[in-house]
């Protein structure tokens, strides 16, 4: 699930890879410390079945500091991350592979953002995915009950799909697990510990392995038409001209 099993002459003539990007932070008493990383692989892999992408090893550490009062976090500075991304993608064009999709799995990794935007500014080379708009249509497809904002953490929609992808690593506990905090206005103040003792914030009780399966599909299904855009022949920016530079 972590690993892939590709061999050099496997990515020959390939030129779009696949990246899962995790964190190792707590998901309350019943979910591991690598259930970002673990729901980004499973991302990352059916994407890559269903596309003929290269998929690429996780990245399993990524920016968790609102995490920092529960034990097991273990967390890169922003900048440190960008870092990795963009030596990854060196690295991706110096074997041909020119694009990279990156799956991210934590919410907590706007610095993503940044790369991305970057990365786009002369050429279309990167593509961050899923936004928050691809699980708010995954969670319909497949039938979730909360919304993105009401189900932060270690709830619905994350239970449901280790449940689907990875039930040996989903211990007992969580259909006891529920806990609400929907004003989080603070949250890069007071960090997840000023909103929930368990870790978790969201609905866990309302999960199952069949709405994991939904989620999974939907995002995979939704993923065709950004990579469309993301490999288009013609994908160079137009340069400035008088007409379209902003005085």
């Amino acid at each position: 699930m972590f690993f892939p099993a590709a061999k050099s002459p496997d990515i020959v003539d390939k030129t779009v890879a696949v990246l899962p990007v995790g964190a190792f932070e707590q998901h309350g008493p019943y979910l591991p410390l690598v259930t970002d990383t673990l729901i980004a692989c499973e991302i990352a892999r059916r994407a890559a079945e269903a596309y003929e992408l290269v998929r690429l090893p996780p990245v399993c550490f990524s920016c968790s500091h609102e995490h920092a009062s529960f034990p097991g976090m273990v967390s890169l500075s922003p900048s440190t991350l960008a870092a990795v991304i963009d030596e990854i993608r060196a690295g991706l064009s110096r074997s041909g592979i020119s694009r990279l999709v990156i799956v991210n799995g934590h919410g907590g990794n706007s610095v993503l953002t940044n790369v991305v935007q970057a990365a786009n500014t002369d050429r279309r080379q990167a593509l961050l995915y899923p936004t928050s708009y691809h699980w708010t249509i995954a969670r319909e497809s497949a039938g979730c009950a909360t919304t993105n904002h009401q189900d932060m953490h270690a709830g619905e929609a994350e239970t449901s799909i280790l449940l689907e992808a990875a039930p040996k690593f989903v211990a007992q506990g969580w259909r006891d697990g529920d806990h609400e905090a929907d004003d989080r206005s603070l949250l890069t103040l007071l960090g997840m510990a000023g909103y929930t003792q368990s870790g978790i914030i969201g609905r866990p009780s309302l999960a199952s392995a069949e709405k994991g399966r939904g989620l999974l599909d939907s995002l995979v299904a939704q993923l065709a038409e950004p990579l469309k855009l993301l490999t288009a022949p013609d994908d160079r920016l137009p340069s400035p001209t008088p007409s379209n530079l902003i005085h």
